[in-house]
């Protein structure tokens, strides 16, 4: 194990925010946790895991002793009846090992390339998008108790999955609750990916690509490379623009409160759910209370796609986490003032 002191995250964050770490560990084995953890020095701040940095931001310096999780490594671990497991290191980039499954040729997660962040923060957001979520493809994974040391393994029931939701994002309340927000490093997930593979459509953006292309039945690669292209077309790349992709989850209504949202805005963008309820386009919704482009210091609303919160500063100026976390509540504001539905944030606030 090796210690970095004062280390700038600004690197180390997809927004780009200014901030520093006081002790960093990268963790690239199980063993670095526990030599972490022994270490007394490092005991009295705490811990901090940070994965990609994509789905975080931060408002100021890290005091806590931050983890930064690069276990590596991919393999495919054998077959079910139904099933190929395939497992890959929590350090691993998402959208590197949607491709690599593919290239082995092994369809089944590729209507989630190029959402942003590490194979170890999938579960933890249960992450989503055309019309499929993490738990659809998860089998199970191995994790460290940041408390005791011991390893420990939970299958989908276990990691508590909901929307953008698992048990990784909330603390126990009481002893005997299964929160494990704070105390678990995840350090391997594996994956169920389906022997009979039917494609998953039904969005309208691959709607219309179907129609463009002519193909009716595309293939697994066809709907990787479309949905590459769609999320190319319209968010930015932190690369180039720090973001922290959405911003704001999809609300859910119940059918009657989306009727009466017809009934005063025609256009809004809602898709019909399994158990009856309806989401609601956040981006659709902040757009209509006209905030793209908009600004509070050098926190903006991507002109492109309202539900893009961006750095306009760059690495030399950049945008404060305070800066977007105003500019955050000002839009959550005004959505709730006008539609009666209060946006929850998707990033963590640190």
């Amino acid at each position: 194990m090796f210690v970095e002191r004062n280390v700038s995250l600004q690197a180390l964050n997809s927004f780009g925010i200014a901030a520093r770490a006081a002790q960093l560990v990268r963790v690239r084995h199980e063993a670095d946790v526990r030599d972490a953890l022994a270490d007394a020095e490092l005991a009295a701040p705490g811990k901090f895991v940070l994965g990609g940095g994509s789905n975080i931001v931060l408002t100021g310096d890290v005091k806590a002793t931050v983890l930064k999780v690069e276990v590596p490594g991919r393999r495919i671990v054998g077959q079910t009846e139904r099933h190929t497991l395939v497992e890959a290191g929590a350090g691993e980039n998402w959208h590197d090992f949607v491709a690599w499954t593919l290239d082995q040729g092994l369809p089944g997660l590729e209507n989630l390339a190029l959402i942003p962040g590490t194979v170890g923060a999938s579960p933890v957001q249960n992450i989503g998008a055309y019309g499929l979520e993490l738990q659809d493809r998860f089998h199970e994974l191995d994790a460290i108790d940041l408390h005791t040391g011991e390893r420990f393994t939970l299958d989908a029931a276990q990691c508590g999955f909901g929307y953008r939701d698992s048990v990784f994002k909330h603390h126990a309340a009481h002893d005997g609750d299964f929160g494990l927000a704070g105390r678990a490093l995840i350090l391997r997930v594996r994956f169920a990916l389906p022997r009979a593979w039917q494609p998953v459509l039904g969005y309208l953006d691959l709607e219309r690509k179907m129609q463009e292309e002519g193909v009716h039945q595309p293939s697994a690669r066809q709907i990787f490379d479309w949905i590459v292209a769609i999320r190319r077309a319209k968010l930015p790349d932190p690369a180039v623009i720090g973001n922290a992709g959405s911003f704001f989850k999809n609300p859910t209504v119940t059918p009657e409160q989306c009727q009466d949202i017809i009934g005063r805005d025609p256009h809004v963008v809602h898709y019909p759910m399994p158990d009856g309820s309806v989401k609601l386009a956040a981006g659709w919704l902040i757009d209509a209370c006209g905030w793209k482009g908009k600004s509070v210091g050098n926190a903006a609303v991507y002109d492109k796609q309202a539900l893009v919160l961006v750095n306009r500063g760059g690495r030399q100026h950049p945008a404060t986490g305070g800066e977007v976390m105003t500019l955050a509540k000002a839009i959550q504001t005004s959505v709730y003032e006008r539609f009666g539905i209060r946006l929850e944030p998707e990033p963590v606030v640190v």
